[in-house]
């Protein structure tokens, strides 16, 4: 079951500078402990990167609501999308109002998610 929602809004965000900076950061602390580039480098896993993205406590998103009609991701939450469902509407972000957002989830609802199988 859930015991929460989250709703996120990003806002002059870049995915791929939230990688980039993740494995400059798990880079930069392990060579700070001591290790050597090859060890470092040797650290460089799926997980460890998590643990340095931005918001690495934020679960991945399940429904990523893309608005203004683009059929495009723009570089959004690319690590942490992989298994996410996407919904494309033509509605602007500044006119997107309740209802755009409940037939968002109905759509959602709709969907039989495989999580990559």
């Amino acid at each position: 079951g859930y015991s929460g929602m989250h709703l996120t809004i990003a806002a002059a965000y870049g995915g791929r500078e939230e990688i980039v900076d993740a494995v400059r950061a798990l880079l930069r602390e392990q060579l700070a402990h001591g290790k050597d580039l090859q060890e470092a480098i040797g650290l460089v896993t799926p997980k460890t990167i998590g643990r340095f993205l931005y918001a690495p406590d934020l679960p991945d998103p399940d429904l990523i609501i893309r608005t203004s009609g683009e059929i495009r991701l723009s570089g959004f939450l690319l690590w942490q999308c992989v298994f996410s469902e996407f919904y494309f509407t033509d509605v602007y972000w500044p006119a997107f109002r309740r209802i755009d957002f409940l037939r968002a989830l109905r759509e959602f609802q709709r969907r039989q998610r495989r999580f990559g199988k």
